[in-house]
């Protein structure tokens, strides 16, 4: 994949702060203590929708309308917070938009995604069995289907990594969780835009180890998902372009377990008073896993999204089993 060029993620950059402005990064001190070492977290849960993917969404459907190919209909499938990019972009755009979730999916991301007009179908155990509908689905009613992965997503997506690179050049290691791969392969694209050094470590769930599995062999490997908390890692089946961007360019990748994500989640509570969903505190829970290997560094994590149910949250604050 020919990744976004600092030309491209400049671009996208206006077309994003049409929206909202650059989100903050900031160095937590009780966070640094924790870490023994300096820490910065990027904010994307501070976004109109909680996480990053609404750069994506608001990007993808700038370049539809560029080539002058608005649809009628979108179709997409999530696990939630790509589901919020695209119905937020559609909206915008005066585009019907129908997103595919999983039997189960969080009750206040299906929430959020019908508040901003999406028609929302509930299909299929897990993400993959839902990408499958709306594939079909968009066949059957020739709609544009919206994947989880494309090079005008990365476009607006990589701004926050630009963002973040730029207001803290002297990062040493960044880590970052990989859902379906956007968010990791803009990380790759900023760093490469602004000829940075610094390192980029890849965080997957322990209970959804597909992109691990699939760099270790080389090729895309399916494994199962069995993860209660990090619906936003939750991918059985890596995709194969985003696969052929990270596989050279992560420095390594780390497993996190449900447990470690939860222990994380109320770390950032404690020290930031900021919620953090599972995927979004999966940085951290992977930075502490390496904790004595980082003394002396400047770390950087991905707060990347804060949309976790209510009754889930409470349950990892009170320390209650999932």
């Amino acid at each position: 994949m020919h990744l976004p060029s600092l030309t491209d993620i400049e671009a996208a950059a206006e077309v994003v702060y049409r929206v909202f402005p650059p989100t903050p990064q900031y160095r937590w001190g009780l966070l640094g203590e924790r870490l023994g070492t300096p820490c910065w977290v990027k904010h994307e849960n501070h976004t109109p929708v909680g996480a990053f993917k609404i750069r994506g969404g608001l990007t993808y459907f700038d370049q539809l309308r560029q080539r002058g190919e608005t649809p009628r209909e979108v179709i997409s499938a999530t696990r939630g917070n790509h589901g919020q990019s695209i119905g937020w972009a559609a909206r915008e755009h005066g585009v019907r938009c129908t997103i595919v979730v999983p039997h189960g999916n969080s009750v206040e991301k299906n929430a959020a995604m019908r508040a901003l007009g999406v028609d929302l179908i509930e299909h299929g155990s897990d993400f993959q069995e839902a990408r499958e509908h709306a594939m079909q689905l968009a066949a059957e009613r020739g709609a544009h289907m919206v994947p989880s992965f494309h090079r005008d997503l990365l476009r607006g997506v990589s701004t926050y990594w630009w963002e973040f690179l730029r207001a803290v050049p002297a990062l040493d290691v960044v880590y970052v969780p990989i859902g379906q791969g956007s968010g990791a392969c803009s990380a790759v694209a900023a760093k490469l835009a602004l000829g940075r050094q610094t390192r980029i470590v890849g965080v997957v769930s322990a209970h959804a180890t597909t992109y691990a599995d699939s760099i270790a062999a080389g090729r895309v490997v399916e494994a199962p998902v069995t993860t209660l908390l990090a619906d936003g890692m939750a991918c059985r089946v890596a995709d194969a372009e985003a696969l052929a961007v990270l596989a050279p360019q992560l420095d390594h990748v780390v497993k996190v377990t449900d447990d470690e994500v939860a222990q994380a989640m109320r770390q950032i509570f404690a020290d930031t008073h900021n919620v953090a969903e599972g995927a979004g505190a999966a940085a951290l829970a992977a930075a502490m896993q390496e904790k004595e290997s980082l003394k002396g560094q400047t770390v950087g994590l991905s707060l990347s999204g804060g949309n976790v149910d209510s009754e889930m949250f409470a349950k990892v604050l009170s320390g209650a089993s999932l």
